[in-house]
């Protein structure tokens, strides 16, 4: 089933890329990309929930860091 696509797979290239690889297949592109919208889905998540939790519907830098310490 094809994702709507969040996060470009030229960025996922680019994010490889920089961390050394010379080439990069496109399922390893594919993977990372599902990967870290999974993770950024959950984090987003709860700090919606730390936003909320506070009385703001409005989400700050703040309730992501919380959510990633989390």
């Amino acid at each position: 089933m094809q994702s709507k696509r969040l996060i470009p797979l030229a960025a996922m290239e680019q994010i490889i890329k920089k961390a050394g690889a010379e080439r990069v297949s496109e399922s390893a592109k594919k993977a990372l990309k599902e990967v870290l919208e999974d993770y950024g889905s959950k984090i987003a998540a709860d700090a919606v929930r730390f936003a909320l939790h506070t009385g703001r519907k409005t989400v700050k830098a703040e309730d992501i860091n919380l959510a990633v310490r989390k």
